[in-house]
């Protein structure tokens, strides 16, 4: 799990702001591009559910038929 270190910043005695190492934020920013990489896998499954799978060797076959 990642281990945060914030340092806040507040205006008229609200937290406003949020200062993190720039390490932390450079993991922050890795996680997130990996969280929307699965949001994007998942939706692309679902958009196509129920359409045909080939297996690697169905497509091989095919691939070497193709190149005769």
């Amino acid at each position: 799990m990642l281990n945060l270190h914030p340092s806040f910043i507040a205006k008229d005695g609200k937290n406003e702001f949020v200062v993190l190492p720039y390490d932390e934020f450079t993991q922050i920013q890795s996680l997130l591009e990996d969280l929307e990489d699965l949001q994007d896998l998942r939706q692309a499954k679902q958009e196509q559910e129920g359409e045909p799978t080939y297996s690697l060797e169905e497509v091989r076959a095919v691939l070497d038929g193709s190149s005769r």
